[in-house]
């Protein structure tokens, strides 16, 4: 077909015309891009001896409206027009706001309906869904990245969150562990979700560290998990384990009156000592145990904890340098991310599935650039921690 030569005021009357119809702008986005592609790929054919060969189709979103492109082709199937590229872009920059919104706290209705109001059509809560499909794949990659072959401790600590499971909802526990590295950088190696606490599923956890490539841990702090010493010694037999002091003052505090309250948590500041070079282990104990005898005199869930064998794990921390002690003690570091999690997870009521659970933990705790940076403290320790300066 010979080509047609038009006037400039013909081209616009006959954009004009196009414009005023139906989907006027649409169709003209489309026309525009389907000649910017069979302009490059006439351009193609040029410099690489090729053919034409038809077209494809393909779907993508123009001004809030689908479009569906007839895609050039040529016959040696090298040809890919820029213009895809520049839509992919696109397409994954839309992808990836979805995402950030609904990480930052909305819900995927209302990350729909800002999508309406930017682009101009509705999307139904299936579709935003489905755009979360690339962020699941990264999460799930990033979830089960291989690990360093060294931490110098990790810790471990549980959030509550709402979870469906078929017809019913319950609170169930997502366990964060997380890393210091040799460099003295933190990092979360994992986010898991056991329904039921057992030393068995415990021990599938350190097995799968073992896999991904953690080879020695220096110390283990966690609150008292059933049996998580014999866990973790099932894979790394020469860790410490320190259980959270601070878990455990409130477990002391359920069981007092009101008018107690006061005093039995300055009685446990004088347990819980930090920043004393000649403290010890030996002696945290001791203190512990007069502290259970005084006050087990009044509530018999007291008097109990003197005798579990399990309390010595409370103190572990005296045995490191003593400055410090207090960041060894506990799993604060970890109570921060709970706190994302919880103000990412508070307008959804219950989600939907642990899966989606952990998508959304897991998009959180990737995102947590405060962990990038080192704890300088933290080279004090240089007989139990192995840090990379001193290697």
């Amino acid at each position: 077909m010979s080509k047609l030569h038009f006037t400039q005021s013909q081209i616009k009357e006959i954009l004009t015309d196009v414009a005023s119809g139906p989907n006027g702008t649409q169709e003209l986005l489309r026309m525009s891009l389907e000649a910017i592609m069979r302009a490059e790929r006439t351009e193609h054919n040029i410099e690489n001896e090729d053919m034409s060969n038809g077209y494809r189709f393909r779907k993508t979103y123009g001004k809030g409206h689908i479009l569906e492109l007839r895609v050039p082709r040529s016959r040696s199937g090298q040809f890919y027009p820029l213009i895809l590229g520049l839509l992919k872009e696109e397409e994954e920059e839309c992808r990836k706001l979805a995402m950030s919104l609904y990480g930052a706290g909305l819900t995927t209705e209302q990350v729909g309906d800002i999508y309406g109001k930017v682009y101009g059509r509705e999307y139904s809560t299936s579709q935003i869904s489905r755009m979360f499909n690339h962020a699941r794949e990264d999460v799930k990659q990033w979830l089960e990245r291989p690990l360093d072959a060294y931490y110098a401790l990790i810790m471990i600590d549980a959030t509550y969150i709402s979870t469906r499971r078929v017809d019913h909802v319950s609170k169930e526990a997502y366990y964060t562990i997380l890393g210091v590295k040799a460099d003295r950088t933190r990092e979360v190696l994992a986010i898991v979700n056991i329904p039921t606490e057992s030393a068995a599923g415990w021990q599938e956890v350190f097995l799968s560290l073992s896999k991904r490539g953690v080879k020695e841990i220096g110390l283990c702090v966690s609150d008292s998990l059933t049996s998580i010493e014999n866990a973790i010694w099932s894979q790394y037999p020469d860790t410490e384990v320190q259980l959270c002091t601070i878990h455990v003052c409130r477990s002391v505090q359920k069981y007092v009156k009101p008018i107690h309250k006061r005093e039995v948590a300055d009685d446990l500041k004088k347990v819980f000592v930090t920043g004393d070079r000649y403290d010890t282990p030996e002696e945290g104990f001791k203190r512990w145990v007069e502290f259970c005898v005084k006050w087990g005199k009044y509530y018999n869930s007291i008097k109990n904890m003197a005798t579990n064998p399990r309390s010595r794990y409370y103190f572990t921390y005296l045995g490191y340098d003593y400055r410090v002690q207090n960041m060894i003690y506990s799993t604060n570091w970890i109570e921060r991310l709970n706190r994302d999690y919880k103000r990412t997870t508070r307008m959804r009521g219950a989600l939907p599935s642990p899966d989606a659970t952990l998508l959304l933990l897991g998009y959180v705790a990737m995102n947590k650039k405060a962990y990038d940076y080192k704890i300088p403290q933290l080279a004090h320790e240089t007989v139990k921690f192995k840090w990379l300066e001193s290697r």
